[in-house]
């Protein structure tokens, strides 16, 4: 069973960032979400996808990646979504911040990505390569991370729509760069969003075994497989 959500506060630089923390008991390993594009930690889709790995025994960090006066700011100029370089180092904050935690710093740490969050998780994987042991990325762009996609060390789980099709090909150009294990899923019939009845629920699916393989729970520190 869950835990009630708590509220985590995450120092930035000179911002501080809001998030919703859920630990299960005995919590198997911990996750933590990179929203993307104009979305925040209320994002439904991956409150849903959240939901399925709390119940998986996986604790959850939704965090909202801007500080309120820049959210307020990025709706007129949407400008700061794309700032890849910068919601990466936030991510990296977030992933610093569950290794301080008594509850979480134990935990196997895992990363998931909407949109252009899954670029963020990715700079932030390759930052913090001894912390961070696996990466999902749900219609994503991971190809925004650029040269942070050849230092990513844990593997690598791009799930996308088969009918996002420009995006399906930016995954696989990204593929093509990680030098870690990956793959890239397709979930046929989904469109960007995953609005189809139950695609979203195969994408979560696949997040949560992904999460819950031997590679993630068992995997060294140092990052060797």
């Amino acid at each position: 069973m869950a835990t009630a959500t708590q509220t985590v506060s995450v120092e930035a630089g000179d911002v501080t960032l809001t998030g919703d923390l859920v630990l299960p008991d005995a919590a198997r390993g911990m996750v933590c979400f990179a929203h993307g594009s104009g979305s925040s930690r209320h994002s439904p889709r991956n409150r849903e996808v959240a939901g399925v790995l709390q119940r998986a025994g996986l604790g959850t960090l939704l965090i909202d990646l801007l500080g309120a006066e820049e959210e307020r700011v990025d709706r007129v100029t949407a400008e700061l979504r794309f700032d890849i370089p910068l919601l990466g180092r936030r991510v990296t904050a977030a992933v610093d911040r569950l290794g301080e935690r008594a509850d979480t710093a134990g935990l196997p740490l895992g990363l998931f990505g909407a949109s252009t969050g899954a670029a963020a998780a990715l700079v932030a994987a390759a930052a913090r390569p001894d912390r961070v042991r696996a990466v999902v990325s749900r219609g994503g762009r991971p190809d925004l991370a650029g040269e942070a996609l050849a230092g990513v060390r844990s593997p690598v789980l791009l799930i996308v729509g088969g009918e996002d099709r420009q995006v399906l090909e930016l995954n696989e150009q990204a593929a093509e760069r990680l030098t870690a294990e990956h793959r890239v899923l397709v979930v046929p019939g989904a469109t960007h969003l995953f609005e189809e009845p139950g695609t979203l629920e195969q994408a979560a699916e696949a997040a949560r075994d992904w999460f819950l393989d031997m590679k993630f729970l068992d995997m060294k520190a140092e990052g060797g497989r």
